[in-house]
């Protein structure tokens, strides 16, 4: 769905271009600049029409193997476990923009410093969770520290006394300042925590304090629940969403920070909310927010619940109208079928869209999903098979500028044709046939017999059909037009079989002249048979099982024999049928 918004065409008609956005500058440190601290923040100037920025740090220009984060409209940025020492470091930041996918985002190399050469050991640490002497800390609670500048990596032990590590010995971790234990720890039990800082140079210098928590009992923490009204790194969100995110069972409520860099709380600071959604947070538009949800119970707060983020625009819904208790979307309601057909033989087929909105776009896809206007009215001419994409929009203010709220519906449109080279395949048994259709074509065709209304069937097979004559009507379901083909029952005169198989299998053992189709008596005397050379081989009765093919008790040989008989109306009927062996 793309939104044209006269926001942005203002903005950049006012810009010239986008593509002539100046790029930022480093502000700290200095481009070029040598022995920067590796606990730098890093700055730089803000840039007029841009909606955010991603940070990225490498080893190499244009790398990110140092780091990359997304910091919303923030121009600064604190590298949470530092940067890496006497080393040259590259800074890219991309400028994007929330208004269409026609308006890419701006990459820009704002330079290169070196780090300071640390030639001495990093200091102490402080602790974060659990805070020094807490109390009733859940028993599969992590451990996380104060990150130390210069620090590359932090030796940890665990204890049930006072420089004790029965639960965790001189434990190397690197990075993050941050540890899971593998295990719970014991319940209703003071924890002994030793943190001590390192880097090339040695440990942190003097004797770094331990710190303890008390543990609680044993009872579950809730799960990390995820949002789903917007889901994590949804674009073009509205202004005022209902923000939902998924329900914990075990939880007595979420805690929600919500703000517009990673490291703020400037919307939501620590928000309790009892269910799993909110209606009333009204959004600044063509920002990126940060949100964090943290379920808790009795037991405490779901354990490492990751942060998601969204970004809005000028939006259209749909939102909660607080005023009505309704919910609003401004775009036009779409009623389109996933697939259209034409046929063949009426051409250009045209389609019409019967939505109510202010404005259409049809658009021709390729096989790289690239779109070729073809339309913008409600209606569009179509000659090829393919996919399409139909877009409906309706426009609306917002904030002094006119935006499109738009949806779409791709589709597909096939060919369809009247049935071609019709044909029956015909078996019989005990007085009734069994026929199937046989055709082809490329269209969607259904069945009926005798009666070009119908009723129709998806099924070309039609059984226990009465013996006589049949037409049989083949539709196109895209009303491409119907097509038939006619039965004539295989006989000799009218009732007299032409041909039987003997052969035991139950089917066609008998000769012998067919009921009428109305059921009403047979019409002829005795039936005599003869062989080729005259000669008489038996005599039937019309209304017994009839002949199967013997004389005397002996199987007569496949061929051809007659028959004589003569009607009630004293017409005398005679032709031949063959014996099949």
């Amino acid at each position: 769905m793309k939104k044209k918004l006269l926001f942005y065409v203002l903005l950049a008609c006012s810009l010239v271009s986008y593509g002539q956005l100046p790029c930022p500058t480093l502000s700290t440190p200095d481009e070029g600049s040598v022995n920067v601290p590796v606990n730098t923040v890093i700055e730089w100037n803000r840039i007029n029409g841009a909606s955010g920025y991603i940070i990225a740090i490498g080893t190499a220009e244009g790398n990110n193997d140092v780091l990359e984060q997304n910091v919303g409209n923030a121009t600064t940025y604190a590298p949470p476990i530092g940067l890496p020492e006497d080393t040259n470091l590259f800074v890219t930041i991309t400028m994007f923009f929330f208004n269409d996918s026609d308006v890419e985002s701006i990459v820009c190399d704002l330079g290169m410093f070196r780090t300071v050469d640390v030639t001495q050991p990093p200091g102490c640490t402080n602790p974060v969770f659990p805070a020094a002497d807490a109390t009733d800390v859940n028993i599969a609670t992590s451990i996380s520290w104060e990150y130390v500048p210069t620090a590359t990596g932090y030796r940890l032990s665990l204890g049930t006394t006072s420089g004790g590590n029965d639960l965790l010995n001189n434990e190397n971790i690197v990075g993050n300042p941050s540890f899971q234990p593998l295990v719970d720890l014991p319940v209703d039990t003071e924890i002994f925590v030793s943190v001590i800082p390192y880097n090339e140079n040695g440990s942190a210098t003097g004797l770094c304090p331990e710190y303890s928590f008390t543990t609680g009992s044993l009872a579950p923490v809730p799960l990390c629940t995820n949002l789903v009204n917007p889901i994590n790194g949804a674009i073009n969100v509205d202004l005022s969403p209902v923000l939902e995110w998924t329900a914990i069972p075990d939880a007595d409520g979420y805690r929600v920070t919500i703000g517009t860099t990673p490291f703020n709380a400037n919307v939501l600071d620590n928000t309790t909310f009892n269910t799993n959604s909110s209606l009333f947070i009204e959004f600044e538009p063509n920002l990126t927010f940060f949100v964090t949800i943290i379920p808790f119970n009795a037991s405490g707060d779901a354990i490492g619940c990751a942060q998601e983020s969204f970004s809005t625009i000028l939006g259209c819904g749909p939102f909660f109208n607080s005023i009505t208790g309704e919910f609003v979307d401004l775009a036009p309601e779409i009623d389109f079928p996933d697939t259209l057909s034409f046929c063949t033989n009426d051409l250009p087929f045209t389609a019409t869209a019967t939505d109510a909105a202010e404005g259409y776009r049809w658009y021709q896809l390729d096989t790289n999903d690239n779109e070729t206007l073809i339309s913008m009215t409600n209606e569009v001419e179509l000659t090829e098979v393919g996919r399409y994409r139909y877009e409906a929009y309706n426009t609306a203010e917002r904030s002094g500028s006119t935006i499109e709220c738009a949806n779409s519906k791709i589709f597909s449109v096939v060919a369809s044709g009247i049935a071609e080279n019709l044909s029956l395949e015909v078996t019989g048994q005990n007085g009734t046939l069994d026929i199937s259709v046989r055709n082809e074509g490329i269209g969607d065709y259904e069945y009926a017999i005798d009666d070009d209304s119908g009723p129709y069937q998806d099924s070309p097979n039609f059984q226990n059909i009465p013996l006589g004559l049949h037409t049989f009507y083949v539709r196109d379901k895209n009303g491409c037009g119907i097509a038939e083909v006619l039965f004539e029952q295989d006989l000799t005169l009218e009732g007299f079989p032409k041909f039987f198989t003997p052969n035991g299998d139950g089917i066609n053992d008998f000769w012998q002249i067919s009921p009428p189709i109305d059921g009403g008596e047979v019409q002829v005397r005795v039936i005599e048979i003869f062989d080729r050379y005259g000669s008489l081989l038996a005599q039937i009765d019309p209304t017994s099982r009839g002949w199967d093919g013997n004389f005397n008790g002996t199987p007569l040989p496949a061929s051809d024999y007659w028959f004589r008989t003569i009607s009630l109306e004293n017409k005398k009927i005679q032709g031949h049928f063959a014996l099949k062996r």
